[in-house]
């Protein structure tokens, strides 16, 4: 499954060091990862997934004393690889319709 998803503190000045804890978080889970300017994205079994968000809201919540956390997930069993297939996939559809 992937899982992206957004976590921040409300009250707080200090949102960016607040994300940067989450992120180290999912960085040292192992599990494949990207982050881009609005979330975060994680690949792997629901468990392992859902251990990582929880952990990361919980690094957030240390910066403030409420968290707002958004989640979407892509749950498609017998899949990996996903996180760069989708990504590859799409590229190839684009250069088809160039040509």
């Amino acid at each position: 499954m992937l899982v992206a998803f957004s976590v921040a503190p409300s009250g707080s000045e200090s949102v960016h060091e607040a994300v940067a804890a989450a992120v180290r978080v999912v960085r040292e889970s192992g599990l494949p990862n990207q982050t881009d300017s609005m979330f975060t994205t994680i690949e792997g079994e629901w468990d392992e997934c859902m251990d990582v968000v929880k952990r990361a809201t919980e690094a957030v919540q240390r910066y403030g004393n409420r968290v707002s956390l958004v989640l979407k997930a892509d749950i498609r069993p017998g899949h990996t690889g996903e996180l760069a297939g989708k990504i590859e996939r799409l590229d190839q559809a684009l250069q088809q319709s160039a040509d």
